[in-house]
């Protein structure tokens, strides 16, 4: 299963002749596997760094002083450990997921009181890690520029006009996650079936995620060879397509299921961070399928963006 690197340099200073391949390689890889490795970004590794060390003064907080700014998923602040298992989308109840994440998102209200109260809830941020705030949002704003950036590439991949996906989401709420992993050490023994994420597809558009490499790190399931390690590559970011952008395409994309395994007796030690950026289309948006030639034979009924969040959202949560 091909997760191709992908220069962006290529894309945005190549020949014509350039772009229409880097946009073949893109369709194929999203075809074949629904995931990307994406290489001359130009997004300063340090900065993503300074966000892991606030984001560690914070996950190392006093179970107390962090309960100040606890949320429930789909809402913003601090996710505890325990509160999410996505298996439960499938109907599966394996444990709960072993992680904890600080979640922020857009603050762009839209002056309907029970969509800002449900999408566009205001941010919390810790005053105990007083950069947090500034790092988040600074990220946020280079998520959502690359985002559109990606989203141009993606349509013309796809054989439409440059900004077809980008208009359609350029209202959006946004999700940005930094999970927490932690070590073995501090988990205890692993329960059968529970991993740092369950086998899962991403409910949204696009997700950007920036990733630590380890033992316990991302699969990502082939229909061909089962589940493999995605590969590493340095200074890259891991691009896949959620289930919206898949229904979109009527399957011409695929959402494939991936995890992150368990913490490893191997490296007891090993705790990861990742940064994960959900690019999401406008919630009022009616997503219909494409059909062919462009999508594939599909059932799907339209549906929008709002509805499939919410109910994707319900299903992982633990009650």
């Amino acid at each position: 299963m091909p997760i191709p690197v992908i220069d962006l340099e290529e894309w945005r200073h190549g020949s014509l002749d350039d772009r229409a391949s880097v946009a073949a390689e893109v369709d194929r890889a999203l075809q074949e596997s629904g995931f990307l490795l994406v290489k001359g970004h130009g997004i300063d590794r340090s900065f993503r760094e300074r966000i892991r060390e606030s984001a560690r003064s914070f996950f190392a907080l006093d179970g107390g002083l962090k309960e100040r700014y606890a949320t429930a998923v789909g809402g913003r602040g601090w996710i505890p450990p325990g509160k999410e298992a996505n298996t439960y989308v499938d109907g599966e109840q394996l444990p709960p997921d072993l992680k904890e994440t600080y979640t922020s998102g857009w603050d762009q209200a839209t002056g309907a009181p029970a969509d800002d109260a449900e999408w566009f809830s205001p941010n919390v941020w810790p005053t105990e890690v007083p950069d947090l705030e500034r790092l988040c949002n600074e990220y946020s704003q280079v998520m959502r520029e690359f985002a559109t950036e990606l989203l141009g590439l993606l349509a013309v991949a796809f054989g439409l006009e440059e900004s077809w996906f980008s208009d359609r989401c350029n209202q959006s709420t946004h999700a940005f996650n930094i999970n927490r992993y932690p070590a073995l050490h501090l988990t205890g023994p692993v329960d059968e079936g529970q991993y740092r994420i369950a086998p899962h597809t991403d409910f949204g558009t696009i997700t950007i995620l920036d990733r630590q490499a380890g033992y316990g790190g991302l699969q990502v399931y082939s229909r061909s060879d089962g589940w493999i390690d995605a590969p590493v590559v340095e200074d890259t970011y891991t691009i896949n397509i959620g289930d919206l952008m898949a229904r979109w395409t009527g399957d011409r994309w695929a959402s494939t299921q991936h995890r992150v395994l368990p913490p490893s007796p191997e490296a007891p030690d090993e705790e990861l961070i990742s940064l994960i950026f959900f690019c999401e289309a406008n919630l009022d948006h009616v997503v219909e399928s494409f059909p062919p030639p462009l999508g594939l034979p599909n059932s799907y009924l339209p549906v929008t963006t709002a509805d499939y969040l919410r109910g994707r959202i319900n299903a992982i949560t633990v009650p």
